[in-house]
């Protein structure tokens, strides 16, 4: 017999966002800014070399939304400069408001799940 899911008791568990961000490897600092199309860039010190960058952009996005690492999921671009994020857990507003976007949150490539 299978089991069967049962559906998450708030809403917070099932509010996530996916994000469109282009890292930087080997900066001098990590950092987010903003790019003039809208899309985030993530500046961070490691190296792009077996996975490192990939972990630092999780732990950075994690700390800066205040989520476990375990919200944080790459969907699209594991090996590429260019990645699609998705943050679970995390709603629009929160969002916005910790990354401090308030101003041109429409302009960032993003999908509310």
């Amino acid at each position: 017999m299978k089991s069967r899911k049962s559906p998450p008791k708030d809403k917070e568990a099932v509010e996530s966002i996916n994000l469109s961000i282009r890292i930087q490897p080997r900066a001098s600092k990590n950092e987010i800014t903003r790019m003039e199309n809208g899309r985030l860039k993530i500046r961070l010190t490691a190296p792009p070399v077996d996975g490192a960058a990939n972990e630092a952009l999780i732990r950075l996005l994690a700390e800066t939304l205040s989520v476990t690492k375990s919200h944080v999921e790459i969907v699209s671009g594991h090996t590429s400069r260019d990645k699609i994020v998705r943050i679970s857990g995390v709603g629009k507003a929160d969002a916005e408001r910790l990354l401090n976007l308030k101003e041109k949150w429409s302009k960032i490539k993003y999908k509310e799940n």
